[in-house]
């Protein structure tokens, strides 16, 4: 169109007609109009700027180029022109434009390249354009080329830097993601470690039994089936399908016989392939006849009834094993203790004493006050504080057992003496003025209700758990002589009491040295944000306790406290004692233990200490902080599992067993090893 456009231009300016005119037309057009759309295919609308070393071939094309410019505008409209110039930028790099500006037109006129260049080539030589032709100026006599799209030094500066952010960003995120799976993986590696050995035994992920993680579907399909068969033969029993009854019974005995005690596919017999696909057909077959979704429901619902109770009665079971398991005296432990005893009374009286008893009521050295009947344990505290000790000629232990271990107590120490500390052992049955005249705990177990509370299993108050009470500890005065300290050291000013369930790790002295602020009890709380606190040891419904006491006040730890004996007289604390336990007789108050009526005693009158002088737990918790244990000057275990114990949590155990020489003789001939 716009060619005709043209060409009807050319008619008026030539002024002509007829067929003349035609003729004069085909001859401008091949003569004039040929040549020049070759000149413009060939780039007119150049850009001035190029290659330095092309420049004069530039200068000799630019004056033909402006002659056969001028002629062309003379001819023909601005129309036609624009549709020329619009169709030549049109050819991208097909145009001879891109070709003259890519230097490509000389190897063209020189090796004949065939004109059929793959587009990736050609998009190649575009990119590959040199900066400094960017930064070049463009012709003034190019005004009309603005409809070519050109682009400037400084989008290409733009584009190359959005291209290098994209590029650090993309680098910065995959190392981002390099070292986030590293950090997972050390995590996991470290979490492993963590894993108690005793916990996982023999398991390991490369057994066959694991590489499948459907592994066990065979052993969970029977049991599946196991428990539709009996709800089948439940509904078959009711509507009276005896044949059907046995059916499903006989294949309920096989597959009960196939299960036996398996846990895996792996311990199944070779027939259960068999048993499941009977037990299958069978099923199939008492749905069809006997499915009815009310009765499988209510058979469900009562199967689940039954299990529940099986599982509570089993749990109470599994708390007096446990209680038993923790409370029993091991074996080796009950062997070491009588082999001592015998060995201790064929000894004569000049060889059971202990040396530098003078220094027994020294108030200026850094007195231990020890109530057990573990032999084992008490020389493991004596130990380990020794052991940890700046000057072990400063420390002294006074140690109270019962009479039972009371030679065999004797007879370790003589055998195996503290260095250069002192120590002495007592016998709590000789303490004449420890008696129920005295004492409230001491009468009120002589009294029959207390004796039935404690020893009679069906009693309607205790219930359950009575299991509790049953512990020794509860009745056991060595538990209880920590309230009567004045009493048994008169002439000390401060001792440290500690616990035989604890171990130390660090020189102690310096407690004695921690100002308790007018305090009687130095102590490590621990209360956390809802628990350990007193609401959780004393009855708030009694009167007395929700008048005289704070329920929300933070609880705090027996196992290693410091008593200022001086503020202990003071303040009579053992009267303050023996009033709570008076009122207590009827166990309204709190219900078992040492350490409620130690809450309510020392009420007001006890010193926080830092918590790393005592860390807790030892015997329940297995997630304790590794670095909170070894930071911690005591570590506790206060718990049922006692590192003597085999129920144990063996990754805190060689804490405790480090202090103790397992190739001694004694220790060797009770079978005691780590």
């Amino acid at each position: 169109m716009a060619l005709k456009r043209g060409l009807s231009g050319v008619h008026r300016i030539r002024g002509g007609g007829g067929g003349s005119r035609s003729v004069l037309v085909l001859l401008v057009f091949f003569c004039v109009f040929a040549p020049l759309v070759f000149f413009v295919g060939r780039g007119v609308y150049i850009d001035s700027s190029n290659d330095y070393s092309n420049a004069s071939v530039k200068q000799n094309l630019d004056w033909r180029e402006r002659l056969a410019m001028q002629s062309f505008r003379s001819l023909f409209s601005k129309e036609v022109l624009d549709v020329i110039t619009t169709s030549t930028a049109d050819l991208g790099p097909f145009s001879l434009d891109s070709f003259k500006k890519n230097n490509l037109s000389a190897s063209w006129r020189r090796t004949g390249v065939d004109t059929s260049f793959r587009n990736s080539e050609l998009n190649q030589s575009t990119l590959d354009v040199k900066p400094s032709i960017m930064n070049a100026k463009r012709d003034s006599t190019s005004k009309d080329s603005s409809h070519q799209k050109v682009e400037t030094p400084a989008k290409f500066y733009r584009r190359q830097l959005r291209e290098k952010r994209r590029e650090m960003r993309a680098n910065e995120l995959v190392q981002h993601n390099d070292d986030t799976v590293l950090k997972l993986e050390n995590a996991a590696i470290e979490r492993s470690k963590s894993v108690d050995s005793a916990v996982l035994g023999k398991y390991s992920i490369w057994r066959r039994e694991n590489e499948n993680d459907n592994s066990d579907s065979n052993i969970r399909l029977m049991r599946d089936q196991v428990i539709m068969a009996r709800v089948y033969s439940g509904i078959a029993k009711l509507k009276n399908k005896g044949d059907l009854l046995q059916e499903l019974q006989a294949r309920l005995k096989d597959s009960q016989r196939v299960l036996g005690e398996s846990t895996s596919d792996a311990d199944l017999p070779r027939s259960a392939h068999d048993k499941l696909r009977a037990m299958g057909q069978v099923l199939s077959k008492a749905k069809m006849q006997l499915y009815d979704c009310k009765l499988v429901t209510g058979k469900l619902r009562a199967m689940l009834q039954t299990a529940d109770e099986q599982v509570r009665s089993l749990k109470k079971q599994s708390t007096f094993l446990a209680q038993l398991a923790a409370k029993t005296i091991p074996n080796p432990i009950h062997c070491l203790s009588m082999r001592l005893t015998i060995d201790y009374y064929l000894l004569s009286p000049e060889k059971r004493k202990f040396p530098r008893s003078e220094n027994l009521e020294n108030p200026n050295l850094y007195h231990y006050a020890l109530f057990s009947d573990n032999v084992l344990a008490a020389s493991v505290v004596v130990n380990s504080t020794i052991m940890n000790a700046r000057d072990p000629s400063k420390h002294v232990f006074h140690l109270v057992t019962d009479k039972l271990n009371f030679g065999a107590m004797n007879m370790w120490f003589l055998l195996n003496p503290p260095g250069k500390a002192t120590i002495h052992v007592e016998n709590v049955d000789e303490f004449k003025w420890l008696n129920s005249s005295y004492c409230p705990v001491l009468r009120q177990l002589e009294s029959a209700a207390m004796r039935e509370y404690y020893f009679k299993a069906d009693h309607p108050t205790s219930g359950s758990s009575n299991l509790k009470y049953r512990n020794p500890k509860y009745l056991s005065m060595l538990n209880h002589l920590r309230f009567y300290l004045p009493e048994v050291y008169p002439k000390l000013n401060k001792i440290l009491f500690l616990d035989d369930d604890i171990i130390v790790q660090k020189d102690l002295t310096p407690l004695w040295e921690v100002n308790l602020n007018g305090k009687v009890n130095g102590a490590v709380e621990t209360c956390g944000e809802s628990f350990h606190r007193f609401d959780k040891y004393l009855n708030f419904s009694n009167p007395h306790i929700a008048r005289n006491f704070n329920p929300n006040a933070c609880g705090w730890a027996y196992g290693m406290n410091m008593f200022d004996l001086k503020e202990w007289k003071k303040r009579d604390i053992t009267g303050i004692y023996h009033k709570w336990q008076n009122m207590n007789e009827n166990r309204t108050l709190w219900k078992l233990g040492t350490l409620p009526p130690g809450l309510i005693t020392f009420y007001g009158l006890t010193h926080p200490l830092n918590k790393a002088w005592h860390v807790l737990g030892l015997g329940y918790n297995p997630s304790i902080d590794k670095k909170d244990i070894e930071n911690a000057a005591v570590v506790h275990y206060n718990g049922n599992m006692k590192p003597w114990l085999e129920l144990a949590m063996s990754k805190y155990r060689p804490y405790w067993t480090k202090y103790i020489k397992f190739d001694h003789p004694y220790l060797r001939r009770c079978n005691l090893h780590e």
